[in-house]
C-alpha cells in the first residue's frame, strides 16, 4: 500500500475520531462529512469503481433502514410505557429492590441487557437499557455509556450464539466451503464442535474480565457522574459487583461448555437475576450506605410520565416481560415460529449488476417485536387515542436525528468492506490493514488480534460482521506464527466483544433513544477507556496461554 492507500483505508476510523470525538461535532454533521471523504478517497487512491460505491451506499442504507427499525420500535415502546404511567411504577419497583444506583444499574444494563443481548442482540439492549435507566432518574449520558458498556461480554453469544454460529463459521469459509487450511486443522471433527470449543475459551477467559464490568460499571458511575466525583464509593460495592459479575460468567460458561454457543447468554443473564435480584432484595454484601445521584430520583421529572396514575407493578412489568418471552420464543430452533417468521424477506440481489447484495427479514426483527408490544400495551394499559396519538408523534420527533447519520455511517462502513473490487491489485481495506499490522507484529500478535475484532466492531457495527471479516484472517495469522488457531480466534471474539462498547451506530442508536443526538462523540470517549482496558486484558491472557500453557 502506498500512503495515500493507507490514509484512504484509515479514513472510516480517522474520520470518525477526528470529527466525533476530537472536534466533537454532531454525529448528523460528521457522518454524512466522513462518508463523502471515504467517497472521494476510495475513487481516487482506492480506484473503486463508481458502481460499485453506488451499490455499497444503496446496501448500507437498506441495511440503516433495519436498524432505524429496531431503534424507532425501543422509541415507541419507552414513550408508550411513560405515557401510560409504568415507567413511575417501575422506578417506584426498583427502589424496593434496592434505593441504590449502583445496585440499579448492574442489575438494569449489566443482567437484563445481558438477557436482551442473548435474546436479540445488534445494538437492541443498549436501545432497551439506557432510556430505563433515564427513566429511573440516571442522567442521559450515564445511561447510555454504562448500558455501552455493559453490553460486552454477553456479545460473543448475542441473538442466539450468531457472532459465533454465524461470524466465525461464515468468516472462516470460502465459496460456501471451509477454507483449505481450516479444513486441514479442523479434520473430521463437525464444525459445530469446533465452534463450540472457540466459544468455550472465549467464555473461560471472559470469567477473568466480564466478572470486572459490573465493578467497572459502579466505580465509572460514582466517579464520572456522583456528587463527589468518587472511585472510593464505587469500589465499596466491589463484595456485590462480583457476585454479580459471576452470577452471569458462571452459569454463561457452563452453558457454552455443555450446551454450545447458542444461549450462554439468555441463560447467563436469566440465572443471573434470578440469584441477584433476592440477593439485592435482603442487603446480601451491600454496604450500608446507600449512593444516590444529588438530585433524589423523586425529583426528577420523566417526560410524558403520568405519575398520578396507580399501576400494579406486574401490570407496569408485562410490556418488558412480553418482549423477554416473544424475543426467546421467536430465536429458538426448536419451535417453527423462526422459520415463519424468516421466511418473508424483503432485498435486493446482485445490486446494480456488481454481486452485491443484501436482504432483511421484516417481521424477525426486534424492532417488529417492539411495535407488536407497543400496541398490545396500549390495550393493556388502557390508553386512550390523544394518548396514542402523542406516543407516535414523540417517537417520530426523537428518531429524526438519527436517520441523517444512520443513512450516512453504515454506507460508508460498506464501502470500507466492499472495497476489494478495485483496479489497484489490493484486497479489501480491512484485510490490508490487518495485513500490515500483522506484519509489523509477528509473535506479538495476541495482543493485537482483539484490537483487530474491536477495529472490525467499531467500524462495521457489529461483532457478527468482525468476525466474519477477520476470523479467516485470524486464523492465517496463527498458522503463520505457529500459535494454536482457536486460541487466537476466541481473541478476536473478545476484541469483537470489546468494539461493541465504542461501535458508532450502536452509539448513535443509543443515543437518539434517550434524546442525546449530538453527544455521540462525548459518549466515545467515556466508553473507549473501558474497551481498550478489554483488549489489553484478553491480550494479555491470550498470550499467556499461547506461550506458558
Amino acid at each position: 500500500m502506498s500512503v495515500f492507500e493507507l490514509i484512504t483505508s484509515l479514513t472510516p476510523v480517522l474520520a470518525v475520531l477526528i470529527f466525533l470525538v476530537i472536534l466533537r461535532l454532531p454525529a448528523s454533521v460528521a457522518m454524512p462529512v466522513s462518508f463523502l471523504l471515504t467517497v472521494i478517497l476510495s475513487i481516487v487512491f482506492w480506484k473503486i469503481p463508481l458502481i460499485q460505491i453506488s451499490a455499497a451506499t444503496v446496501e448500507g442504507m437498506i441495511i440503516a433502514f433495519t436498524i432505524l427499525w429496531i431503534v424507532f420500535g425501543a422509541i415507541l415502546l419507552l414513550n408508550t410505557l411513560q405515557n401510560s404511567g409504568a415507567m413511575e411504577t417501575i422506578r417506584n419497583g426498583f427502589s424496593i429492590i434496592s434505593p441504590d444506583r449502583r445496585v440499579q444499574v448492574i442489575i438494569i444494563a449489566w443482567l437484563f441487557g445481558s438477557f436482551i443481548e442473548g435474546a436479540a442482540g445488534f445494538g437492541t439492549p443498549a436501545a432497551l437499557a439506557a432510556p430505563l435507566l433515564v427513566a429511573l432518574g440516571f442522567p442521559p449520558l450515564a445511561a447510555v455509556s454504562l448500558a455501552l458498556i455493559a453490553d460486552s461480554s454477553a456479545v460473543s453469544f448475542g441473538a442466539v450464539g450468531t457472532p459465533v454460529m454465524v461470524g466465525i463459521d461464515q468468516g472462516l469459509r470460502q465459496g460456501g466451503n471451509l477454507a483449505g487450511q481450516v479444513e486441514q486443522t479442523v479434520g473430521p471433527k463437525p464444525m459445530m464442535d469446533y465452534l463450540s470449543g472457540v466459544a468455550s475459551q472465549a467464555v473461560s477467559i471472559d470469567l477473568f474480565i466480564g466478572s470486572f464490568i459490573p465493578l467497572l460499571l459502579v466505580v465509572m458511575l460514582t466517579r464520572f457522574f456522583g456528587p463527589k466525583r468518587s472511585f472510593k464509593e464505587g469500589l465499596a460495592l466491589w463484595k456485590f459487583s462480583l457476585f454479580a459479575g459471576l452470577s452471569f460468567t458462571l452459569p454463561a460458561l457452563l452453558v457454552a461448555t455443555f450446551l454450545g454457543p447458542e444461549f450462554p447468554s439468555i441463560i447467563g443473564g436469566l440465572v443471573g437475576l434470578l440469584i441477584v435480584v433476592p440477593a439485592a432484595k435482603r442487603g446480601f454484601l451491600l454496604p450500608d450506605e446507600v449512593w444516590d445521584f444529588e438530585t433524589h430520583p423523586k425529583e426528577v421529572p420523566v417526560p410524558g410520565s403520568v405519575p398520578g396514575r396507580k399501576m400494579p407493578i406486574w401490570l407496569a412489568w408485562i410490556p418488558y416481560l412480553l418482549v423477554a418471552f416473544l424475543l426467546v420464543l421467536t430465536r429458538l430452533d426448536l419451535l417453527p415460529v423462526k422459520g415463519w417468521l424468516r421466511s418473508i424477506k424483503v432485498g435486493w440481489s446482485n445490486i446494480l449488476g456488481t454481486g452485491i447484495s443484501t436482504q432483511f427479514e421484516p417481521l424477525y426483527l426486534p424492532g417488529t417485536i417492539f411495535v407488536l408490544v407497543m400496541a398490545l400495551t396500549f390495550m393493556i394499559h388502557k390508553m386512550s387515542k390523544p394518548q396514542m396519538k402523542e406516543t407516535f408523534r414523540q417517537s417520530l420527533f426523537t428518531i429524526k436525528g438519527s436517520i441523517i447519520s444512520l443513512m450516512a455511517a453504515v454506507p460508508m462502513v460498506r464501502i470500507f468492506i466492499n472495497s476489494g473490487v478495485n483496479e489497484s491489485d489490493l484486497v479489501s481495506m480491512p484485510m490490508e490493514l490487518a495485513t500490515l499490522v500483522s506484519g509489523l507484529v509477528g509473535e506479538g500478535w495476541p495482543f493485537v488480534a482483539p484490537l483487530i475484532g474491536a477495529l472490525g466492531s467499531f467500524i462495521s457495527g457489529s461483532a457478527t460482521f468482525s468476525n466474519m471479516m477477520f476470523s479467516l484472517f485470524q486464523f492465517s495469522v496463527a498458522d503463520q506464527i505457529g500459535a494454536d488457531p482457536q486460541t487466537v480466534l476466541y481473541l478476536q471474539v473478545l476484541g469483537a466483544n470489546a468494539g461493541n462498547m465504542v461501535c458508532v451506530l450502536n452509539v448513535v442508536a443509543a443515543a437518539s433513544v434517550v434524546q442525546l443526538s449530538g453527544k455521540e462523540g462525548q459518549i466515545i470517549r467515556i466508553t473507549v477507556v473501558p474497551m481498550l482496558l478489554y483488549v489489553l486484558l484478553s491480550g494479555s491472557i491470550g498470550a499467556l496461554v499461547l506461550y506458558f500453557f
